[in-house]
């Protein structure tokens, strides 16, 4: 019988056949720490920007919300007066060693599920690439972004960042304690106490900054056009199809609902085949958004997606922005709040502080 390791790690107790693996998670653990401290400690080059850069991202693997999180923030600062820039390594795609800008056209197999969800979510450019400082330079070479959002990149250390959120699941919450590969934290629990923000994703409410995700609607993958209101939506039994970190939450959201709810299970960034959605009856196959990107091309009038919405409280929105100001404040010879001038100005040595 094949060992689930994500499902052992999130036990109350450590799996027998964890064990095993302890001697791995201190390697891993000893490597992190070293890597860390020799960024800190000026022995490797951290690379800062002329505009600020908000790095999202969790010290564990697996869903804790961080895209639906990404497009609230994105939305939180334009409405403050910003022209945020995204970018991210481009996870289930194809490896880009040097920067590409996303369009919304792009497939994610190209440039990964997630890439192409933001895109067409928010609007702004988003450059991919394994090397989060060349990509942050690309866009800032050829956008007028005033700030950059780098969708993960938490242990990225080259790239400088001037405000760190790491967002939660609220319910498995660090799982076992453990670093990886015997449990599924990169860095261990107490990096939480040096990021500026943690974001708690449908916690217990007593959180200073929670996060709900909210169902808004279906959309039907074929043609986006064609929408349907949750309460509208007939409750029948459905297809629930799921390739993300956490699928569970996805159907524990459907059943709530009021779904009966037949499970399919796929790996995360999973890129689908036509075949595999199959399940020859009529009942709607209803999926994620992220799952939705890249089943468009051979969907029928039976595949819906459900719409998310991230939701934070005002009291996380005002410290994010009083941080942000805090920034202006400190730095105002930099002119974070204006316009990136890299394309036009040379002596910024492509907009690298330090």
């Amino acid at each position: 019988m094949k060992l689930d390791l994500s499902r052992c790690w999130y036990q109350k107790s450590l799996h027998p056949c964890l064990l095993l693996l302890l001697p791995f998670s201190w390697l891993f653990g000893a490597c992190a720490a070293i890597r860390r401290w020799l960024y800190r400690a000026g022995w490797l080059r951290i690379r800062r920007f002329n505009v600020p850069v908000i790095v999202v991202g969790n010290i564990s693997v697996g869903g804790t919300g961080k895209t639906p999180f990404v497009i609230r923030l994105v939305q939180l600062l334009e409405s403050s007066g910003y022209r945020p820039g995204l970018v991210s390594r481009g996870v289930g795609g194809r490896k880009h060693t040097r920067p590409r800008c996303v369009r919304p056209e792009d497939t994610p197999h190209e440039v990964g599920d997630e890439a192409v969800l933001l895109v067409r979510r928010t609007g702004c450019p988003l450059v991919v690439g394994v090397d989060r400082v060349a990509a942050v330079r690309e866009l800032l070479r050829n956008t007028q972004c005033n700030i950059v959002i780098s969708d993960d990149g938490l242990q990225h250390y080259r790239l400088g960042r001037d405000l760190e959120v790491v967002v939660v699941d609220g319910v498995r919450g660090c799982g076992n304690g453990y670093l990886l590969p015997a449990g599924p934290l990169r860095e261990p629990k107490s990096r939480l106490g040096s990021v500026d923000f943690v974001v708690v994703n449908g916690g217990s409410g007593h959180e200073n900054y929670a996060m709900t995700l909210e169902p808004s609607q279906f959309i039907s993958v074929r043609d986006a056009d064609v929408k349907i209101s949750l309460a509208d939506f007939p409750r029948d039994s459905v297809h629930a199809v799921a390739g993300i970190g956490h699928p569970e939450r996805f159907f524990k959201l459907l059943s709530s609902a009021g779904f009966a709810v037949t499970r399919h299970v796929f790996p995360d960034h999973h890129l689908y085949q036509a075949r595999e959605l199959n399940f020859n009856d009529t009942r709607a196959v209803i999926m994620t958004e992220k799952d939705a990107v890249k089943c468009a091309a051979f969907a029928n009038d039976h595949f819906w997606y459900l719409s998310i919405t991230a939701k934070i409280n005002v009291k996380l929105e005002q410290a994010i922005l009083t941080k942000l100001k805090s920034l202006e404040n400190v730095d105002d010879e930099n002119d974070f709040a204006k316009p990136a001038c890299v394309a036009s100005c040379p002596d910024q040595h492509d907009g690298i502080r330090g």
